[in-house]
């Protein structure tokens, strides 16, 4: 019997009207626009609007991706959101946008891995297509990250950004589709990019938010250097995984953390400058729904065309990690 896979069927991807430029931010914190650029490559990222919430973006990025995957709502047995910053505690925000789909058939929930959770839902969706017990599948990125930063603190107001990707995955044949898949964690590192306050440990009080408890905290410069190296070795455990080696690869499409990050991991993998996406100068880190944004990009801009070898790999804070390979 064939060995079934399961491939992207339709993308889709939507981001706030708004835009908070570097030179909009030299006016409110200690930075400048040559410091931003430098450090990170970002230029500008979409904010959110007051009243404008996760589930608003992620059901526009998932409308698309059902429209080009050419099936109807109600087929989706699974429907995942992965983000870190829901609508509401409860319920998940993927039982919201379920609704508003229309999807009603589906086993929907969030998943909460940070910058790598599309691809750690990419990883779950695979595993439920191959093993049948799903045909179609939709994984969704979304984000609203501004509502969280610390705009007095230079190290994190700069880099984080909001918007929403999807895809639908369904199955394939031949050799088309997914051909590796890897998610991997450490919590000892927890605490290089956290958010301490509004759980059950530290709930939300006066306290915690004068303490600004509730802003994402971060220590770049470890950071760093754990990103590149779970990176690239997650990307060679999947090549290696499915018989390919990275000058194979059509098209590297990295998490958009930080444009020295890209480069360094690029670099270790020996993939060139023409054959990495990057969108992170207009779109700053988007955390889940950086990949499948960037993913929808190319797709709409023709930088991937049938049989091309696809490589994604993210890193987000937990820490996790994930590479996934596939053949377009």
């Amino acid at each position: 019997m064939e060995k079934l896979h399961a491939g992207i069927l339709g993308t889709g991807h939507a981001y706030p009207e708004g835009i908070l430029t570097n030179a909009e931010l030299e006016k409110t914190v200690e930075t400048s626009d040559e410091w931003i650029t430098t450090r990170t490559g970002i230029k500008q990222r979409r904010k959110a609007a007051p009243g404008e919430y996760t589930s608003l973006f992620a059901v526009r990025a998932a409308r698309q991706a059902i429209e080009r995957a050419k099936i109807d709502p109600l087929e989706i047995d699974l429907l995942l959101c992965a983000t870190v910053t829901p609508d509401q505690i409860l319920p998940s925000t993927g039982c919201i946008i379920q609704a508003e789909l229309g999807a009603n058939k589906a086993a929907a929930m969030d998943i909460v891995a940070a910058c790598s959770g599309f691809l750690y839902g990419l990883t779950l969706a695979d595993a439920m297509i191959r093993t049948g017990q799903s045909r179609y599948a939709l994984v969704i990125g979304a984000e609203i990250l501004t509502q969280y930063v610390d705009y007095t603190d230079r190290g994190t107001c700069i880099l984080f950004g909001d918007g929403a990707g999807a895809a639908v995955l369904g199955p394939v044949e031949g050799d088309q589709g997914i051909l590796a898949a890897r998610i991997r964690s450490d919590g000892r590192y927890l605490e290089q990019l956290f958010s301490p306050g509004g759980g059950t440990r530290r709930p939300a009080s006066a306290e915690t938010l004068a303490a600004g408890d509730h802003y994402f905290k971060m220590k770049g410069n470890e950071l760093f250097k754990v990103a590149v190296r779970s990176m690239s070795e997650i990307s060679n455990e999947v090549l290696e995984e499915a018989g390919q080696r990275a000058e194979d690869v059509s098209l590297f499409i990295p998490h958009q953390a930080n444009q020295r990050i890209t480069d360094a991991v690029a670099s270790k993998l020996k993939v060139e400058e023409a054959r990495v996406y990057s969108n992170i100068a207009m779109h700053g880190n988007t955390s889940s729904a950086s990949i499948p944004i960037a993913l929808d990009e190319c797709v709409e801009a023709g930088r991937i065309k049938k049989g091309d070898l696809v490589l994604l790999a993210s890193f987000g804070g937990g820490v996790t990690w994930g590479g996934v390979l596939l053949r377009w």
